[in-house]
């Protein structure tokens, strides 16, 4: 059977890769162009090294900030009003996983009728239509895939919801290490876990294949290996160019066979308890792993190897334990809480969190191990106890 994978048209990857950007540009004929950023990088200069040289180039940018973490749909309606109203020829997305996923809704839904809220997975009405804009996208952090993918995430009242087209997808990304070295401890780590999960979650998807799968390992191997040093010291190089890779493939992998259980359970903390992305995943990924072990045994033994382990005497059992074992000292090593208690969580929240949870039948689809609500309940439960 034909396995189907998707890459971006271009990508530009490593140190002094953002020194494309104006050949791209150009080659887009791009004169007035929308960049949607988030007001910490103009205040850090960053977003000056893209305005800089494409104003030296002659062209017209309109700066867009009000990019907030987790956006809800609110944020999202009122960028895509703003981009039908400005005469863009193109858009460029410039930040972490938030503004990047806010850069594609404007490029594509600027050019198709009605709202955000109509093209919503779960709720929405309407199907993509119209191509929109080129855009470019160039995350700033190491962790969301977003500039690989083609999905856009937004916040709800009590989960969170995508859209997913083929047509969101980057006409060009550009992941410049040297974009990171700026980024503080704490958005390092819950970036870095994330990026870690779509590895992690892609290997074991149902819809995996092994171009996935030798993107997934490696990438595990890349993070796990420069993800302690990256939140230690942010100047490391080194460890911030694997990370830089570690998580564009980790996005490819995951765009291809999909996240699956830690996600879906992920985005019902981020819409009712505003955790960020990455740290809803960081603290559900021991637990959610550990309840499906018995279904990826020998698949999770690869992933102990990948995260730096030798399983030559190990059985498939035993080296899935030690995997779980593994992952919770990663995440407290980075400094992300490891319970939900410890996120301000109260055990009465759990009902409604496993509710929504079920909920995300598109994510949980691509589980090995099927998860229903009780099962769901059961993963919170254990992360709201810690153990």
């Amino acid at each position: 059977m034909a396995e189907k994978v998707t890459f971006v048209p271009l990508s530009y990857t490593g140190w002094g890769a953002l020194g494309q950007l104006t050949a791209e540009v150009a080659r887009f004929d791009g004169k007035h162009i929308l960049l949607v950023t988030d007001p910490f990088l103009v205040e850090l200069g960053l977003a000056d090294q893209v305005t800089g040289p494409l104003e030296r180039a002659g062209c017209k940018i309109s700066l867009y900030t009000e990019v907030v973490p987790e956006p809800p749909l609110a944020v999202g309606e009122k960028l895509v009003a703003f981009a039908k109203n400005g005469s863009f020829d193109l858009v460029i997305g410039l930040g972490g996983g938030s503004a990047l996923d806010l850069a594609k809704l404007a490029a594509v839904l600027a050019a198709n009728a009605g709202t955000v809220a109509d093209y919503l997975n779960l709720s929405g009405t309407r199907a993509i239509e119209e191509k929109g804009l080129p855009k470019i996208l160039i995350p700033t952090t190491s962790g969301t895939g977003s500039e690989v993918t083609n999905i856009s995430v937004l916040s709800l009242e009590t989960t969170k919801d995508v859209i997913a087209h083929d047509w969101l997808l980057a006409d060009v990304a550009i992941v410049d290490p040297a974009l990171t070295l700026s980024l503080p401890p704490k958005i390092t780590a819950a970036t870095g876990i994330d990026a870690l999960t779509h590895a992690v979650e892609a290997y074991i998807s149902v819809n995996a294949n092994p171009v996935t799968d030798a993107m997934a390992l490696q990438a595990i191997r890349l993070i796990s290996g420069s993800i302690r040093t990256a939140v230690q010291d942010g100047n490391d190089r080194d460890a911030r160019s694997a990370m830089s890779y570690g998580s564009f493939i980790a996005g490819i992998a995951f765009f291809n066979a999909g996240v699956a259980g830690v996600h879906a359970l992920a985005y019902p903390l981020g819409g009712q308890f505003h955790i960020s992305h990455g740290e809803s995943n960081a603290v559900l990924l021991p637990y959610v792993m550990d309840y499906i072990r018995p279904s990826c045994e020998e698949r999770m033994k690869d992933i102990y190897e990948a995260l730096g382990f030798s399983t030559e005497d190990l059985s498939a059992g035993s080296a899935s334990t030690r995997c779980i074992d593994e992952l919770h000292r990663l995440v407290k090593d980075v400094g992300i809480e490891t319970t939900l208690q410890g996120f301000g969580i109260p055990e009465s929240a759990l009902e409604r969190l496993a509710d929504a949870g079920a909920e995300q039948k598109r994510i949980l689809a691509r589980s090995p191990m099927p998860l229903a609500r009780d099962d769901i309940y059961s993963i919170y439960k254990s992360a709201f106890a810690g153990r």
